[in-house]
């Protein structure tokens, strides 16, 4: 038995996880933002709910850990489409398209109102906004954190819940506003941004993260994770396209080492 066999109010749990993914890659703006945010919130329940019906009926344990598995994709996506969401609401605020405070109703004529449209308006309340800056504050201070968190506690056997990641989010959100940066890594005050390294850094710490999934795990495992065909199709294509990234990038460096 797994998740794509089983319908939840008609729907089925990778269809809500697809049509979020969807949704976030699709949208344009804060409100197209929240759309995703929505549907990624609705399958978390949905995967959160059936985690606890598995546990109830006492089924097997690899239906409780693919919902798991869905929580933490449901949650990923979530926070990213909040980071979306706060960088696209404050740059259309740089832009006048979206108010920067509260606006008064009662001094234009309707017919003349050419305020710009407050949060409310474009649906987004107070609440959303400072989630969503607490969402792309912490992955500034320290990158990666969200992913991190939803794996270390799948890695542990732990249901990754939205408390536990709003938790750690807000933590490293607060480091930030204090100055304090990440636990582990003391800023040089002589510090001098360098783009090329943070890049290549970044590209050693992914390959060095796919071979410790690969040696822990092994390949099936992995691929195991696809909770449906299309998943499988989707997850295919993004290894496919890093596998002819980093081989462009191997190319750069066979021949600079060549010359």
């Amino acid at each position: 038995m797994d998740l794509a066999a089983v319908p939840i109010n008609g729907q089925y749990l990778p269809t809500l996880l697809a049509d979020a993914a969807a949704a976030l890659v699709n949208a344009r703006d804060a409100a197209e933002g929240l759309e995703a945010r929505d549907l990624a919130t609705l399958a978390y329940d949905v995967a959160k709910r059936t985690a606890r019906l598995a546990k109830a009926k006492q089924a097997h344990d690899d239906l409780i850990v693919a919902a798991h598995r869905a929580q933490a994709h449901a949650l990923q996506i979530e926070a990213r489409a909040k980071l979306r969401m706060a960088d696209e609401y404050d740059a259309a605020q740089e832009r006048g398209e979206v108010a920067r405070g509260s606006v008064r109703t009662d001094i234009v004529p309707d017919e003349n109102d050419v305020r710009p449209s407050t949060a409310a308006e474009i649906g987004l309340s107070r609440k959303d906004i400072h989630e969503a800056r607490l969402v792309r504050d912490a992955e500034k201070v320290e990158p990666g954190i969200v992913q991190r968190t939803l794996d270390e506690r799948l890695d542990r056997g732990e249901e990754p819940t939205r408390a536990a990641l709003r938790k750690m989010v807000v933590d490293a959100a607060m480091r930030g506003l204090r100055g304090g940066g990440s636990k582990k890594r003391a800023r040089n005050p002589l510090y001098q941004p360098d783009p090329a390294y943070d890049a290549s850094a970044g590209i050693d710490g992914c390959c060095t993260r796919i071979a410790d999934y690969l040696d822990a795990h092994g390949a099936e495992f992995i691929l195991s994770g696809c909770l449906d065909a299309p998943m499988l199709e989707r997850s295919v294509a993004k290894m496919t396209r890093g596998r002819d990234a980093l081989n462009t990038i191997l190319e750069a460096a066979h021949a600079q080492a060549n010359t």
